[in-house]
C-alpha cells in the first residue's frame, strides 16, 4: 500500500492537512488504559499510511496530559525527526494535582489517571498550558497548530449574566494569547475545537482564524442546514474545518457513550438514539457497509471540510481507514438512508 499523499493547506499556513488526521484521547486513557505497546503500536501507524508529515491532534485535557506524555515518549522511542509530525494541541485544560478518587473534570470517562484537569481559560490560562503541553511533550516536539479546546463548556458554565460577561472576556484574552504565540513564531496557526457550531461562528466574527475543529456537531446523524451553510463560509474565507467525533463518541458503532456521557435505555430520549441507531445499522447490514465506513465518509463528504480527526484504540484500523478515505461508498445506500429519513433530503454531498 503507496502511502497517502493527498494533502490541502490551512489557508496561507503552509501547514499542509491530509484528509485524515490522527486524534489521540485513546492515548489518554479514554473509557480504558490500552498497554503501552499498544499505544506505541499506534504512533508507528501514524507514519506507516501517510506520507510525512503526519497531523495529530492533542490536547491537555486527554488524561490530563497523559496523551502528550505518550506522544513525546513514543516519538522518541521510535527516534521520529520533529519534521516528521506537526502536533495540534487544544489549549484550555491545565494538569492539576488530583485529590479525589477519580478525576473530576469528566467523571466516569477517563480511567487509571495519575492527575486531575481543570479549565484554565484566559490570557495567561492559554500561556501556561500551552508552555505545560510542550513540557509534557518532553520540549523535542514543536506543537505548532494551537487551538482554544471547549470555550462553549466554559460559557454554558456561567452563574449569571454578568459571570457570563466575564467568561467571553475571558475567552477573548485567550485568542489574544494565541495571536501573540502566531505573531512570535511559536505557532504557525490557530483555530478552536468547540462542541457548539454557533460558539466557533462567534469567534471566527471577532478573530482571524485559520482553521476550526467541529466535535459531534456534524455528522451522519446531526448535519442541520445552518451548519451546512455555516461551513460553506469557511470555505469562502479560506479557514480551514477539521470534523472530529463522527461517531458520536462511539455511540454510532454500537458503543455506551453518546457524546462522551454514558446512554440509559430507560431514558425517553436516549430512546430516540437507540432507535435512530438501529435503523442506521440495520441499512448498513443490508448494503454490506460498516457503520464506521460510513460515518467517515459522510464526516469530510461536505466540500468545505478538509480532514476528518480519527481517534482509535485498534492500531490495526489505521491502514483500514486511509484506504478507505480513497474510495466511495455506492449511491443506493444514501439513497436508501434518505427515503428512511436517516439523512436530510436536501443534502446533496453524497
Amino acid at each position: 500500500m503507496e502511502k497517502l499523499s493527498i494533502k490541502t493547506q490551512i489557508g496561507t499556513t503552509g501547514i499542509a492537512l491530509p484528509p485524515i488526521i490522527f486524534g489521540t484521547s485513546a492515548l489518554g486513557n479514554l473509557y480504558k488504559a490500552l498497554p503501552e505497546g499498544q499505544k506505541r503500536s499506534i504512533i508507528a501507524n501514524w507514519f506507516k499510511y501517510i506520507e510525512s508529515p503526519v497531523v495529530i491532534d492533542t490536547a491537555g485535557k486527554y488524561g490530563a496530559g497523559l496523551a502528550l506524555e505518550v506522544i513525546g515518549n513514543g516519538l522518541r522511542s521510535l527516534n521520529i525527526d520533529p519534521g516528521e509530525i506537526i502536533i495540534s494541541n487544544k489549549l484550555g485544560w491545565l494538569r492539576t494535582e488530583l485529590k479525589t478518587p477519580e478525576p473530576t473534570f469528566e467523571p466516569g470517562v477517563w480511567v487509571d489517571l495519575k492527575n486531575d484537569a481543570a479549565q484554565n481559560i484566559s490570557y495567561d490560562g492559554i500561556i501556561k498550558c500551552y508552555q505545560q503541553g510542550i513540557e509534557l511533550l518532553g520540549g523535542d516536539y514543536k506543537t505548532e497548530i494551537l487551538s482554544i479546546h471547549d470555550p462553549d463548556e466554559y460559557l454554558m458554565a456561567a452563574a449569571s449574566d454578568s459571570d457570563k460577561k466575564k467568561r467571553l472576556d475571558d475567552i477573548m484574552g485567550a485568542y489574544k494569547a494565541l495571536v501573540d504565540l502566531r505573531d512570535k513564531g511559536e505557532a504557525r496557526a490557530i483555530g478552536i475545537g468547540s462542541k457548539d457550531w454557533k460558539i466557533i461562528q462567534m469567534v471566527t466574527d471577532h478573530v482571524d482564524l485559520d482553521w476550526v475543529m467541529l466535535a459531534t456537531e456534524y455528522t451522519i446523524m446531526d448535519h442541520s442546514k445552518d451548519l451546512i451553510d455555516f461551513i460553506s463560509v469557511l470555505e469562502q474565507r479560506d479557514i480551514s474545518v477539521i470534523n472530529s467525533a463522527v461517531f458520536h463518541g462511539g455511540f454510532l458503532t454500537g458503543g455506551e457513550f453518546y457524546n462522551y456521557r454514558k446512554v440509559d435505555h430507560e431514558n425517553h430520549e436516549d430512546r430516540k438514539l437507540f432507535k435512530w441507531r438501529d435503523k442506521f445499522h440495520r441499512h448498513c447490514s443490508d448494503h454490506n457497509i460498516l457503520p464506521s465506513d460510513a460515518c467517515m465518509l459522510f464526516g469530510i463528504s461536505h466540500p468545505g471540510i478538509n480532514s476528518i480527526a480519527l481517534n482509535t484504540s485498534r492500531p490495526e484500523v489505521i491502514k483500514h481507514n486511509i484506504e478507505l478515505i480513497q474510495r466511495d461508498i455506492p449511491k443506493d445506500f444514501w439513497i436508501d438512508l434518505k427515503k428512511d429519513g436517516l439523512i436530510e433530503n436536501s443534502y446533496n454531498f453524497v
